[in-house]
């Protein structure tokens, strides 16, 4: 076995190592139906790290691609939120075609509120792998969702989530982005309202995890997390008539 260097992130996921040109991390039961999902989309064109099984620690293999977390990397401009945008609607679209086996297991932290179509559900910069190629990671939380919920959280979680940024900043790279996924007048209309509903989603879970105590999201609440996404909720209502403004003219 080549030499296990430990991986940032993972805050959900439990711990992730890179084995040469690999990524190992753990098994869980909804890990047969993520995988086939992502073999799906990669089938349509959208470039997803291949999965490449189970090692002999029942972990899974995934492939490494090389880059830096978007996150870790200066703010996106309007031609990289353009990009990114439509890298989201490209997953949706192959997801449209995607027929999950009748005995799919999904594991996620904040369930979708409707089943349309399989979705990431962590499209944020801490899972954007950007280099040579640009590649969404960390797939485990794929399960039926809707195409608005999931994109308000990545168009949240690309151009909302700095409440220190300017509004009109924020509100032109949130046009940039949604111009780059293609959305249609209805979707955009209805982005400001579920943006906001999917950061107090987030932030309910952190919440309600610190109270409870249960990990990891007790922990991230404790670690910023919580006061994090309490700012980010109010950003996100406050100036939702911009945002819309911004959006639709």
């Amino acid at each position: 076995m080549d030499h296990e260097q430990e991986l940032p992130g993972g805050n959900a996921s439990g711990s992730v190592v890179r084995v040469g040109d690999t990524v190992r991390k753990p098994w869980t039961a909804a890990t047969p139906s993520v995988h086939a999902f992502m073999a799906h989309v990669r089938r349509c064109g959208v470039d997803v790290p291949s999965a490449l099984g189970r090692d002999d620690r029942s972990r899974q293999i995934l492939e490494y691609v090389p880059g830096r977390l978007a996150i870790d990397a200066p703010p996106l401009g309007d031609d990289g939120l353009r990009r990114v945008g439509a890298i989201v609607r490209a997953i949706h679209d192959a997801s449209e075609s995607f027929c999950a086996a009748p005995d799919a297991q999904w594991e996620t932290a904040i369930p979708g509120p409707a089943d349309d179509l399989v979705c990431h559900n962590d499209l944020g910069p801490w899972n954007l792998v950007i280099g040579e190629r640009w590649v969404f990671i960390d797939w485990d939380a794929a399960a039926p969702s809707t195409r608005l919920w999931d994109l308000a959280y990545a168009a949240q979680a690309f151009t909302l989530s700095d409440v220190e940024v300017p509004v009109e900043r924020s509100a032109a790279g949130l046009r940039a982005f949604v111009d780059g996924y293609g959305a249609d007048v209805g979707l955009r209309e209805e982005l400001p309202s579920a943006m906001q509903r999917r950061a107090e989603a987030m932030l309910e879970l952190l919440t309600t995890a610190h109270d409870e105590r249960r990990e990891p999201w007790a922990s991230m609440f404790s670690d910023g997390h919580g006061s994090h996404w309490t700012a980010v909720v109010d950003y996100v209502h406050d100036h939702r008539g911009l945002w819309l403004d911004a959006l639709t003219h």
